[in-house]
């Protein structure tokens, strides 16, 4: 009840919709209560003999009028219910995919991306079963029962008493079922979410796969996540394929009781014809919809066990939030500083340890070390990607965790490592830190990252199609479009992290070029391994097991002795 009561909550937007479909659901389950009495109404007046005509004719006219009823208000049923549930799971995918679009990178590092796809795509598609068949169905069944019930009653009730025997049975069946095939509807879930994720891997390192020749042993992992999906679903659909029989039989027990008892009646003479016919009527009414719960039931359960599935995404935390009245950050003037900074990564060893400097405006400030001594987790810190586990860092003085989070990321451009190009054109890419941007801004970020005369060579130039991650292009060209991504923004922050490590000796001259023009208009962090690149910077911090153990200019550091100098000759041989 408390997951229903959340959804419900959810679907508030569509409950006119809903409501629109629900009684016309009724007003349809009414329709099918009467038919049958007119019917019965038939054979009554077949078995006294005709004496006029025009009831007959009445009859035929009431059932006709009834039947096109029908069409209509199953058209309404159907469609409104069915509007109502696809704007519901449209609206629920995307605040799935916003709140996990919110979550720190740190959510990111625990997940698989074919995982959370499935919760997005295939968990909230259940929401459909629920509003569109679940719950109009529910509610029709429901009302058929009891309406037929009442009827029966009516026309006699001892044998309507009779009816109701097997009724007990099959509810207590049913939450057995229930209480069974839930956990093994969610194992069915998680199994879809682990072939999606194995799907998506491969795919995605499709390369890897055919150049170490492992499509073999690919084929043999996605064969045993189908396989441990098709067992999940076989064991729910085994409880299913007892389940169903077994109400099935309860129901014709009940058939055989009162068609049994009923012929009884009719012998001694206290049923007719007409009641005859109308109860055995009514008799299929009553346990269709009996039946029909049952298989109610088991949808309902796969249904809320993807309703599970995605509350528990939706009750998930972001590790970095915004604080409550979080100030918006005032064209920055890039003043950074970090106050006795620490952070490790979940239960991990430390990466940064009590680290502090600064840099002023329009200062370089670059970081250098083996891989894996924080420098990365330096810059996803300015980003706020991360939160320190303890000191501050500040812009300008202020307190990042005092800022709204996009406020800060909109005055800073990032150049990674690993270069991201989504599915588009080059203008499309390059234009994606400043949509507005015109063309002539766009050309002029490309001619600054050196990738001008790459783009116009190609046959539809800026309108090149990239394909997934810049497949369609060389290494070198997407790091150049991701630097001319990050010259359009024009942030007062600039973040390069190995921004040349793909380019080829003359493009890092150029791209170098371009950067020392910037410098003095804004504020530059740069992670480099190839030290010539950094020996204009202003600072500059060697870091080795999260501290930082020298800094200083070029000039200053290759004068003293220590892993700078040894580096530096080292790359000079």
């Amino acid at each position: 009840m408390k997951l229903l009561w959340r959804i419900a909550k959810e679907a508030k937007k569509y409950w006119g919709l809903l409501l629109v479909g629900i009684i016309a659901t009724l007003l349809l389950t009414g329709l099918n209560l009467v038919a049958p009495r007119l019917l019965a109404r038939m054979t009554g007046i077949v078995q006294q003999g005709i004496q006029n005509m025009n009831e007959i004719l009445v009859l035929v006219a009431a059932l006709l009028s009834l039947y096109l009823l029908r069409i209509l208000f199953r058209f309404l049923s159907n469609y409104m219910c069915h509007k109502a549930a696809w704007n519901l799971v449209q609206e629920l995918r995307m605040v799935v995919y916003n709140h996990i679009q919110s979550f720190s990178l740190a959510f990111f590092h625990k997940r698989q991306t074919g995982d959370l796809m499935s919760r997005v795509v295939n968990d909230t598609a259940t929401f459909e079963q629920l509003y569109a068949h679940i719950i109009p169905e529910t509610i029709t069944n429901s009302v058929t029962l009891v309406g037929v019930i009442v009827i029966l009653i009516t026309i006699n009730p001892t044998l309507a008493l009779l009816t109701c025997i097997p009724v007990p049975f099959i509810l207590a069946s049913g939450w057995v079922f229930m209480k069974k095939v839930r956990p093994r509807f969610r194992v069915m879930q998680k199994s879809l979410a682990g072939l999606n994720s194995q799907l998506q891997d491969n795919l995605s390192g499709i390369k890897e796969i055919q150049a170490f020749g492992q499509q073999e042993r690919e084929s043999g992992r996605v064969l045993e996540k189908a396989g441990e999906f098709t067992k999940a679903m076989l064991s729910a659909l085994r409880l299913s394929a007892v389940f169903h029989p077994s109400v099935e039989f309860i129901t014709s027990l009940g058939t055989v009781i009162v068609v049994g008892f009923g012929g009884l009646l009719a012998f001694y003479g206290k049923l007719n014809a007409e009641e005859i016919v109308a109860f055995l009527l009514y008799l299929s009414l009553f346990y269709a919809p009996i039946t029909g719960l049952a298989q109610l039931l088991e949808n309902a359960q796969q249904a809320l066990a993807g309703t599970e599935r995605v509350l528990e995404i939706m009750d998930t935390a972001s590790e970095v939030t915004d604080k409550p009245g979080a100030a918006e950050l005032p064209p920055a003037k890039g003043y950074l500083s970090f106050e006795d900074v620490s952070f490790r990564y979940l239960d991990e060893a430390p990466v940064l340890e009590n680290i502090s400097f600064e840099i002023k405006p329009g200062q370089t400030l670059a970081l250098v070390g083996p891989t894996g001594v924080g420098k990365t987790t330096i810059i996803q810190l300015v980003a706020r990607f991360y939160d320190p586990k303890a000191g501050r860092i500040t812009i300008d003085g202020r307190d990042l965790r005092d800022l709204t989070q996009n406020s800060l990321r909109n005055q800073i451009s990032m150049v990674l490592q690993d270069t991201f190009l989504f599915n588009g054109t080059i203008a499309e890419n390059i234009a994606y830190a400043r949509p507005s941007a015109s063309p002539q801004e766009i050309e002029d970020a490309a001619k600054t990252a050196g990738v001008y005369e790459d783009i116009m060579e190609m046959p539809d130039r800026f309108d090149t199609k990239t394909g997934e991650r810049g497949i369609r292009l060389s290494g070198g060209q997407k790091q150049r479009i991701s630097i001319a991504r990050a010259v359009l923004r024009n942030a007062p922050i600039l973040i390069l992290d190995e921004a040349t490590a793909s380019v080829d000796t003359q493009t890092e001259a150029q791209i170098q070029s371009a950067i020392a023009k910037m410098r003095g208009s804004r504020t530059v962090i740069a992670i480099a391994h190839r030290l010539s690149t950094i020996r204009s910077a202003d600072m500059i911090l060697v870091l080795k097991d999260g501290r930082i153990i020298q800094r200083g200019t070029h000039d200053q550091l290759i004068e003293e002795a220590g892993v700078y100098r040894e580096l530096y000759h080292a790359q000079e041989l």
